[in-house]
Order: C-alpha cells, then structure tokens, then sequence
C-alpha cells in the first residue's frame, strides 16, 4: 500500500479543481495518507484565498482516501526517528544535541511523523520531498520510497 505525502495529494487536488479527474485513477491502486498529511491540507485549505471551497475540496479528497491514524506505534517510530536525526546532523556535543529543534537541522517536524507512520504501517512513502531520501541516505530510515 502507498501512503500519499502532502505535495501529491496537493496535486490530486489541484487536478480534481481544473476538471481533471486525477483523483479518481488513484482511487484504483492502494492509497492512503496519514493523519499528518490531513491536517497539512485543512491547514492548507484554511490559509488559502477561498477556504470555504477548498476546505470542502479537501474534506471530499479525505472520505476518497484511507487516512491513516497517528498510533502509539508511530509515536516510537517518529521517536526513534528524531533521535537518528538529532545524533546524525546535530551537533556532536551531547549537551547541545538535545537542545537543537528538527528545523535547524533541515528537516520538517512533520515529515518525521509522516515517515514515522509510514515505518510504522510498513507502506511505501510517495513523496518528492528531499528531506525523506536525506533520511533514508543518511540511515536514518529505511523507508520504501517512490515519487510518481
């Protein structure tokens, strides 16, 4: 199973508002995202110029799609992630590795938890985000990725 990261499902919901019919093809294969990825896109929805129309898009795009829960499972994964991340790009005093937030260090806090709930449900990630193959580069993860 695939699970969609934010700029893909972006781009479904763009397809989906110019007539194209993106959206539906996708439903063919297995799909998911995560509950990250949906809050990304309400969050996404709300800040844009009609919020009211795109909120009710996103809403659409969700019930289409497996929307995959934050579980205690993916809380030890992102865990285990942040850690890999804070020791392999942080700064080698330990004292002031704890200190450094994910963002300094280049990375997105919510792509933590997006790779996280993918490890954690064992689905292939389908992002074009640098950020996930830094990761799966550096041995933070083993992440399966493709970008479509």
């Amino acid at each position: 199973m695939y699970l969609l990261d934010t700029t893909h499902c972006s781009l479904i919901l763009k397809d989906a508002q110019s007539g194209q019919r993106t959206d539906k093809s996708v439903r063919f294969i297995s799909t998911a995202t995560s509950a990250i990825v949906a809050g990304e896109l309400f969050y996404m929805a709300q800040k844009s110029s009609n919020p009211d129309v795109n909120l009710l898009v996103v809403k659409r795009f969700l019930e289409d799609i497996v929307v995959v829960p934050v579980t205690s499972e993916c809380a030890q994964k992102y865990s285990e992630i942040k850690i890999k991340v804070v020791r392999r790009f942080g700064p080698k005093e330990k004292s002031k590795r704890y200190r450094i937030s994910v963002e300094r260090l280049g990375f997105n806090e919510n792509d933590l938890w997006i790779a996280a709930v993918a490890q954690a449900n064992n689905l292939t990630l389908v992002s074009a985000d640098r950020d996930f193959q830094r990761l799966r580069e550096a041995g933070v993860t083993d992440l399966n990725l493709e970008n479509w």
